[in-house]
C-alpha cells in the first residue's frame, strides 16, 4: 500500500482516491443534486452500502452522470457493502447491489461487519432481531466461509478489490490467515477522539489501507443518534489548531486522517460541506501538532449499532 498523489495503491493493484464521500443518512430525493455537485468539484470516489437503502438513487445519479459526460465510469471508485443477513448469499447479494447502482462492476466490496446474522432476503437490510429484541446471528457461516465467496466475485469479474469493514485486529489476522486474495481495505471508525493507532498501524504493516469511516466523530448526526460528542468541538482541535492553520475544524481532522496514511469518506448532505471537505490538499499539519492531536485520544466509539442490534458486538 503506498501514497501516490491522491490516490493510494491498494494490494489488489488497483488505485483509491484518499478523500471520497460518504452516502450513509443521505435523503434519496437530496442524492442527485450532491453526487453531482462532488463530481464538479472533484470528488471520484463514493462509498456506498446495501444498507444505507439508496443505492439505486445513487445508480441514477451515476448513470445521467455517464450519459451527460459529467464523468466517465473508469474515473471513478465505487464502494459498497455486503450486509450482515447476506454472508450466505454473496453473489446474490452482490449482483443486486450492481443491479442498483447501475454498474457493471464495483472497484471495492465490503463485509459491512464481521458477523452474518439471520437471512432476511437479498436486498432487505433491516436488523434482524430475534423475539428477545437481540440479533439474530447465524453461527452456522463462518467469516472464513464469506471471505471465500467475496474471493469468487474478483474471479468473476464482478469486483475488482475486496475488503472488510469494523474488523479487529484478531479477525484482520485471521482472515489474513484464510485470505487467498488478502484483504485490500479495512474500512473502521477512526478520529481525534478514536484513533486506534494499533490497528491503523496493523492494518498498514500488513498492505492492507485502512479508510476511516465516520472521520469527523460523527458530528451532529451521530450526536442525534448515538447522543455521542465530536471532536470537532475539542478545543485543540477547534482553537489552537484550526485557527493556527487558518482553517475549518473538520478539513483539520480531515487532513490529520490523510497524514495518518488513512482514506477518508466524510459524508455530508450540505453542498458548501462538499467544497470545505475536499480543499485538505493545500496544506500540512506539523510533526509538533500532529502530536498534539495524538494527544487529544479519548478511546470514544461515536457510531454504536449496539442500539438497534440489543447486543455490543465491540464488547
Amino acid at each position: 500500500m503506498a501514497a501516490k498523489g491522491n490516490a493510494v495503491a491498494l494490494s489488489s493493484g488497483h488505485e483509491m482516491p484518499t478523500v471520497g464521500l460518504g452516502v450513509w443518512r443521505m435523503e434519496p430525493s437530496a442524492i442527485r443534486g450532491l453526487i453531482h455537485s462532488a463530481l464538479r468539484i472533484g470528488y471520484r470516489h463514493f462509498d456506498c452500502a446495501a444498507d444505507y437503502q439508496n443505492e439505486a438513487e445513487v445508480g441514477d445519479a451515476l448513470a445521467e452522470a455517464f450519459q451527460t459526460g459529467l464523468v466517465k465510469r473508469e474515473d471513478l471508485f465505487i464502494t459498497t457493502k455486503l450486509w450482515n443477513s447476506d454472508h450466505g448469499h454473496v453473489v446474490e447479494a452482490c449482483k443486486d447491489s450492481l443491479k442498483k447502482l447501475r454498474l457493471d462492476y464495483l472497484d471495492l466490496y465490503l463485509v459491512h461487519f464481521p458477523v452474518a446474522t439471520r437471512h432476511t432476503g437479498v436486498g432487505t437490510t433491516a436488523s434482524a432481531l430475534g423475539d428477545d429484541g437481540v440479533l439474530d446471528i447465524d453461527t452456522t457461516i463462518s467469516l472464513e466461509t464469506t471471505w471465500h465467496a467475496m474471493e469468487d466475485l474478483v474471479s468473476m469479474g464482478l469486483v475488482r478489490s475486496i475488503g472488510i469493514s469494523n474488523y479487529d485486529i484478531f479477525l484482520t489476522r485471521d482472515c489474513l490467515a484464510y485470505a487467498k486474495i488478502k484483504p485490500a481495505v479495512n474500512q473502521i471508525e477512526t478520529h481525534p477522539y478514536f484513533q486506534r493507532d494499533c490497528l491503523v498501524k496493523f492494518c498498514q504493516k500488513h498492505g492492507i489501507c485502512v479508510t476511516a469511516h465516520t472521520p469527523l466523530g460523527g458530528s451532529t448526526a451521530n450526536t442525534e443518534w448515538f447522543g455521542s460528542v465530536s471532536c470537532l468541538d475539542d478545543p485543540v482541535i477547534k482553537v489552537s489548531l484550526a485557527e493556527k492553520y487558518g482553517k475549518t475544524p473538520a478539513q483539520l481532522v480531515l487532513r490529520w486522517g490523510l497524514q495518518r496514511n488513512t482514506v477518508v469518506i466524510p459524508k455530508t448532505s450540505k453542498e458548501e460541506r462538499l467544497q470545505e471537505n475536499f480543499a485538505i490538499f493545500d496544506f500540512a499539519i506539523s510533526d509538533e501538532d500532529m502530536e498534539k492531536m495524538k494527544s487529544i485520544d479519548r478511546k470514544y466509539r461515536t457510531n454504536q449499532p449496539a442500539k438497534f442490534w440489543g447486543i455490543d458486538l465491540f464488547a
